[in-house]
């Protein structure tokens, strides 16, 4: 066993001891990761990942938070009022350029941590995402401390929690490594938490911005996980009709998309433009507690959705391998197989019927007529002859073989645009292409009874895990006591 590994061995055994430990009354979790090392089995035997990767490390295991915004949106004010804490720089212009993530510490004095701290750490959302950036950065490979810092807090409001502060969005300047890792974010989190500025007086101008922010979200599954906050709507009360703006965001959403889902009012009360009208100030005072209510209730659901997320990832993957790629991939075997055979015949024809009119024009026919008794023979010009013409037929083979399993490769690198599900295909693809591996075998390298049978182990175990906790989270009948919380 190699050292990478071991690393991902030792990782996968704390974490499940650590999740065991975090919920005693509750081993879903815990038992989940022993499902996730089943399926790196069946994905190390079909060359989906490699030795030294787990899918466990494809999600995260900590309920996550995701703070996304225009520039001067106010996310950091709202992120130190939700900590208590100080923690965020604030201000009118960007103040910081960098994903934030922010985790509970037991220390009294927050500490900032290099990007690297979650380079190398397979607990957080940003394990190994150097890999990544380094192949989408524009200027070259740049350090992973440029984009992610780590930042710790004493606030028992983020234990528990991952919560990611990132840049503001800006339509003129959007890196292109920047929006890779936002969608990487939005992937991963339970809960996304999108503001934009009440202050900004034309909604339109933002148009490119919106579409990002919205357009991209609203058409997914888990479009619900997205909550829309127009926030320091305090400046709207000096407004002859504050609602009109109110309807102009409105309005500018539904324009990218969004015609659903809620949109929440909000601001700070320390950073308020002081409403001097009493009924207008309570109207506000009024709207902004409700929402905040919601927004917070949401934000402590997301332990529950958590356990569902985890559950669902493990039994989406396991689908995933079962019903596309296996289908996929044997697709792709099928074609590469038909145009082997089919070059091969080509190729040997044509150099036979070369070797047939060179043998015509030389009248060297004669020498054919003598090879066969003289290799029988055992002379050593026949033997080097037939040497060298097994060589190349093996040569042109296995250069037709892997000639067209390129090709097959790069049409489905047009296909396929998301990076790490092509690279799981072109690994696969490659091992099942393999030199050594004869092309008369059916199926994909490493897709056997054994791996079937282990990967519909591991859906069944996936129904089981949700069974559990809809039985823990769910009482239809009324009858028994309160359900327990993870």
């Amino acid at each position: 066993m190699s050292h990478s590994s071991t690393q991902i061995n030792k990782y996968l055994k704390s974490l499940q001891k650590h999740l065991a430990d975090e919920h005693p009354d509750n081993p879903t979790l815990a038992n989940a990761v022993k499902s996730f090392r089943k399926m790196d089995y069946v994905g190390h035997s079909m060359g989906l990942i490699n030795k030294d990767e787990s899918y466990a490390t494809c999600v995260t295991w900590w309920p996550m938070i995701a703070v996304l915004g225009t520039f001067s949106a106010g996310k950091s004010t709202y992120i130190n009022s939700y900590l208590n804490l100080p923690l965020q720089r604030t201000g009118n212009q960007a103040v910081d350029d960098k994903f934030t993530v922010i985790c509970y510490s037991r220390h009294n004095e927050a500490k900032t941590l290099p990007g690297i701290a979650l380079d190398a750490d397979p607990r957080f959302p940003f394990f190994q995402i150097s890999r990544s950036i380094e192949e989408i950065s524009e200027a070259g490979q740049e350090r992973i401390d440029a984009y992610l810092q780590l930042k710790t807090c004493p606030s028992e409001n983020v234990r528990g929690k991952i919560l990611i502060d990132s840049p503001g969005f800006d339509a003129d300047n959007q890196r292109a490594s920047t929006l890779r890792l936002t969608q990487h974010i939005i992937n991963l989190s339970d809960l996304v938490l999108v503001f934009f500025d009440a202050r900004h007086p034309e909604p339109k101008a933002m148009q490119d911005t919106l579409a990002y922010l919205v357009s991209a979200s609203v058409n997914r599954a888990d479009a619900n996980k997205f909550l829309y906050i127009l926030n320091q709507i305090d400046v709207t009360a000096q407004e002859d009709n504050p609602e009109e703006v109110v309807s102009a965001w409105q309005r500018s959403l539904a324009e990218v998309g969004l015609v659903t889902g809620r949109f929440y009012r909000i601001y700070n009360p320390s950073a308020a433009v002081p409403i001097a009208n009493p009924h207008i100030r309570e109207r506000f005072e009024k709207k902004r507690e409700e929402d905040m209510a919601d927004i917070d209730a949401r934000m402590h659901q997301i332990e529950v959705e958590r356990s569902y997320r985890i559950v669902g990832k493990l039994e989406q993957t396991a689908k995933g391998i079962k019903n596309q790629v296996v289908n996929k991939l044997s697709d792709m075997l099928k074609k590469w197989k038909s145009k082997v055979m089919l070059f091969d015949g080509l190729v040997f024809s044509t150099l036979a019927i070369l070797a047939g009119i060179a043998l015509t024009l030389s009248e060297s026919w004669s020498l054919v007529k003598t090879f066969p008794t003289e290799f029988m023979q055992g002379e050593t010009s026949a033997l080097v002859i037939a040497l060298v013409l097994v060589i190349g037929v093996i040569y042109i083979h296995f250069s037709i073989r892997r000639a067209v399993a390129n090709r097959l490769l790069k049409k489905l690198a047009d296909e396929i645009k998301d990076h790490e599900t092509y690279k799981q295909y072109m690994q696969a693809f490659n091992k099942s292409t393999a030199a050594h591996r004869p092309m008369f075998l059916q199926g994909p390298a490493g897709w056997n009874e054994v791996t079937q049978q282990t990967i519909d182990e591991i859906i069944n175990e996936a129904n089981d895990y949700i069974q559990t906790l809809n039985d823990q989270f769910t009482n239809p009948s009324g009858h028994g006591g309160e359900n327990s919380q993870v």
